[in-house]
């Protein structure tokens, strides 16, 4: 009984140190993550194979595996640029960004875990500083976020192009001026849309007046055709036609007493 100890003693030792090794073996990789393999004595980083995908994995306990969130990510961002004309504007914008999964472990050689702040956060500042330097606070606030958002997403691209990163989208989220540049252009687009408005009435009250005008000369056409027409021989023959038309009534007794000026008869009748 006492030597039992001394004997068990090894391998309560070898169970500690199997205990050890399976734990410094055994890597868990959660959902929507990768892991990078590092092999301490096998040339480092491994980049030339896929990463570590979800679930359990056996590795040589010497040997590391760093892990990497490999979802679409939301970097958020307040940025204070200058306008064309020098003014300060503040941006407000936010970037959906994943690594290239297939490309992490160059990432993780060439960048590192803090990549967002190597490469995205100033990526997507110098982008803004570019665009929003093209435009005037005035073209900013009305009619270009949309030009702007596209703009910066374009340049940013570009820049991570080379850098293991894909950029899925920017959203330019709010655009805040200087209290005093924006009162003034709320005052001239309200005197913008005010003057809009009284050219459009101006328009509508000159093509109503148009109309009158062409309606009245319409009808002075009209009678100064029909007053030609009518001429002295027209009104005797109608006046002619209405003296028999009258003698034909049974009922009316017609006397003819002369023609006028006009060269019409007079006639004098009664029923």
């Amino acid at each position: 009984m006492e030597k039992l100890p001394k004997i068990a003693l090894p391998f309560i030792i070898g169970a500690i140190i199997l205990i050890i090794v399976l734990a410094k073996s055994a890597v868990t990789i959660g959902s929507g993550e990768a892991g990078v393999l590092y092999k301490t004595f096998g040339g480092g980083v491994v980049t030339d194979g896929e990463p570590l995908g979800e679930g359990f994995h056996v590795i040589a306990p010497w040997n590391k595996v760093f892990i990497y969130e490999v979802r679409q990510q939301e970097l958020f961002e307040k940025m204070k640029v200058l306008s064309s004309n020098g003014l300060e504007i503040q941006i407000d914008a936010s970037a959906w960004y994943e690594p290239v999964y297939s490309d992490l472990g160059n990432l993780h050689q060439s960048l590192g875990e803090n990549y967002l702040q190597r490469v995205i956060q100033p990526a997507i500042r110098s982008a803004a500083r570019s665009v929003v330097g093209r435009y005037t606070p005035e073209q900013l606030y009305s009619s270009k976020r949309d030009a702007i958002q596209d703009e910066i997403f374009v340049e940013t691209k570009k820049i991570l192009e080379k850098q293991y990163v894909q950029l899925n989208e920017v959203l330019v989220r709010d655009v805040t001026l200087p209290s005093t540049i924006k009162e003034a252009i709320e005052r001239k687009l309200k005197q913008e849309q005010e003057s809009l408005e009284y050219e459009f009435r101006l328009v509508t009250a000159s093509k109503e007046a148009e109309k009158v005008i062409i309606e009245a000369q319409g009808k002075a056409d009209a009678n100064r055709i029909l007053s030609a027409s009518l001429t002295d021989k027209i009104l005797q023959d109608k006046g002619i036609e209405a003296t028999i038309k009258l003698s034909e009534s049974p009922n009316s007794k017609v006397i003819v007493i002369g023609s006028g000026d006009s060269g019409l008869p007079i006639i004098l009748g009664n029923q």
